[in-house]
């Protein structure tokens, strides 16, 4: 009798399965492994909000580190991004924060950097400061990443280039990912181009307590030039992923191949509060 219940008990255990096994269903998202790990460290926030003014190493899956670590992002994308070429935090290997006297805060950080496109990986290390005061200033950073520079892209930069000056009618666009979470092929580009520009707002307007993310492209616009410069008029949605805030950004952008990509202007626009929440922000 003893042994049947022991194998009943087996069993009920059995269909109960794991605890700690969550089966999550398929999400189709554009850069969905980005999204995912963003929207979990949000979630992750309230657990390690005492850490935030930490001194000393750092523990790199928590917010402090990882909110410094997309700053870096942030900075080698306006450095060295393209239509061909967006980069993204993948890992934060280590991390240390230290106040610097009155003036503001350093964070020492080993990380992953992958270039979303070639789908390659590279080490960086990276210092960023933020400065103390009611002023907000940028933050700054400095970073090495050897390996990433090694990524030559000038072929395709140059076809795509070439295609849009020879092209007749100028492009436009709107709704980078639709409401599926799909982007056509050929506008792939322009999105990337929109990830690029989107990170030199992102790096200006973070601080220690904000987390970014380009959310949706509303509607990009090629405008007509006379110079070896593409210019393009972009409407971006940003999520700030701390507050839950949908930000409204106009942006003036010009890249070419020789120069990179340059934000003319940039103009954040007022909250709009019959838009709708853009899809794959959550």
């Amino acid at each position: 009798m003893r042994l049947k219940i022991i194998i009943v008990l087996t069993i009920l255990t059995g269909i109960t399965g794991s605890p700690s096994i969550t089966i999550r269903p398929e999400v189709e998202l554009v850069d969905n492994k980005q999204r995912i790990s963003e929207q979990n460290l949000v979630t992750e926030t309230d657990e390690v909000v005492e850490d935030v003014m930490a001194t000393g190493e750092l523990n790199p899956n928590h917010y402090p580190a990882q909110r410094a670590a997309k700053v870096v992002q942030h900075y080698i994308n306006t450095l060295y991004g393209s239509p061909f070429k967006v980069f993204h935090l993948h890992r934060v290997h280590s991390g240390n924060a230290e106040d610097v006297a009155d003036s503001g805060r350093k964070y020492q950080l080993e990380i992953s950097v992958q270039e979303m496109i070639s789908n390659t990986s590279g080490k960086c290390s990276a210092e960023v400061f933020f400065s103390r005061g009611d002023k907000q200033h940028s933050p700054q950073v400095q970073v090495m990443c050897e390996e990433l520079l090694k990524i030559n892209t000038t072929k395709e930069e140059d076809a795509f280039y070439q295609h849009l000056k020879k092209n007749t009618s100028l492009l436009s666009a709107e709704y980078l990912p639709d409401s599926h979470g799909h982007i056509e092929p050929d506008m792939k580009p322009l999105w990337h181009l929109a990830s690029v520009a989107s990170s030199f707002i992102m790096l200006n307007e973070s601080t220690q307590d904000t987390l970014f993310n380009m959310a949706q492209v509303a509607n990009v616009t090629q405008l007509a030039t006379e110079s070896d410069q593409l210019k393009f008029e972009y409407l971006i949605l940003l999520h700030e992923m701390v507050s839950q805030e949908i930000i409204r950004w106009k942006l003036l952008v010009s890249w070419c191949p020789p120069e990179g990509v340059k934000v003319l202007q940039m103009e954040k626009l007022p909250h709009c509060h019959e838009c709708e929440k853009p899809p794959n922000t959550n």
